[in-house]
C-alpha cells in the first residue's frame, strides 16, 4: 500500500483556520465529493482547507480480485464478517498523516473536521475515534464499522466528546442501515456525543435532506 495519500484540494480563499478531510466510498475517487461543498453552504468555506484523498489502489476481492481505489479489502458480502483489519489500520495511518501535516501548518487539531462515505466512512471512524488528539468532528454516512468489537479497547480519551454525525438510507443494498445503526448504539452506550438521521427514500447515497443536515452540523462547529 502507499505511505502516502494523493489528494483533490480546495484551498481557502481567505486565512486558513479550519480543515476538512472527506474520504470517498469504493471504487471512487476524491473527486466524488468536491462538488458537495457550495452545497454546504458553510459560513466558514472561505476559511477552510477541503481534502478529498485518493484510497490507493489495490485488488478487491468480492470483485473479482480487480484493482481499484479501496480502502481495504473486502472479502465477504456480509462486510462484518473476515474484515480487512489490516487494511483498515493502514489506511487509518494514512489518514493520521495528513491530520498531522495540517497540524503541522499551525492548524489546531480541534479545527478538523472528517467525513467519510461507505469504506471512506469506516476509516474516518476508525481513525477519529482512536487519534490522539482532540478532532472538530466525525462525519459516517452509509457505513459500519467492522472494528466495533474492538473499539473499547482501542479508543482515546481525547475524541470522548467529539460530536459525530452518522447518516444512512433505509433503502441502502450496500450497506444495511442496521450496520450504521448498530455504530451509532455503540457509540451512545460508549458516551459520545453521536447523532442518526436516516431517510426513507435514500440508497446508498446521500440526499438533499441529508445535505442539509450535514450543512447544520458542520456549520454548528467550525464557526
Amino acid at each position: 500500500m502507499s505511505t502516502e495519500l494523493s489528494t483533490v484540494e480546495i484551498q481557502p480563499q481567505a486565512e486558513h483556520r479550519y480543515t476538512v478531510i472527506w474520504l470517498h466510498g469504493l471504487g471512487a475517487d476524491g473527486h466524488d465529493f468536491e462538488g458537495i461543498v457550495p452545497e454546504l453552504h458553510l459560513h466558514a468555506a472561505t476559511h477552510t482547507h477541503f481534502i478529498f484523498p485518493n484510497a490507493p489502489v489495490q485488488p478487491v476481492t468480492i470483485n473479482g480480485g480487480a484493482k481499484m481505489r479501496a480502502w481495504y479489502d473486502i472479502v465477504l458480502m456480509s462486510l462484518e464478517r473476515k474484515p480487512d483489519v489490516a487494511g483498515i489500520g493502514q489506511s487509518a495511518t494514512l489518514l493520521a498523516q495528513l491530520i498531522a501535516q495540517e497540524m503541522a501548518k499551525g492548524i489546531a487539531s480541534e479545527n478538523i473536521l472528517l467525513a467519510g462515505f461507505s469504506q471512506g466512512g469506516v476509516i474516518a471512524l476508525q481513525t477519529g475515534l482512536t487519534f490522539p488528539h482532540k478532532l472538530a468532528g466525525i462525519i459516517a454516512l452509509s457505513t459500519y464499522l467492522p472494528t466495533l468489537a474492538q473499539l473499547s479497547a482501542d479508543r482515546t480519551e481525547a475524541n470522548q466528546a467529539t460530536p459525530v454525525f452518522i447518516g444512512h438510507g433505509i433503502l441502502d443494498s450496500v450497506v444495511a442501515v442496521e450496520s450504521g445503526k448498530a455504530v451509532y448504539n455503540a457509540l451512545k452506550e460508549l458516551g459520545y456525543p453521536a447523532v442518526w438521521h436516516d431517510y426513507p427514500f435514500m440508497a446508498h447515497s446521500v440526499c438533499p435532506e441529508e445535505i442539509a443536515h450535514l450543512s447544520a452540523f458542520i456549520n454548528g462547529i467550525l464557526k
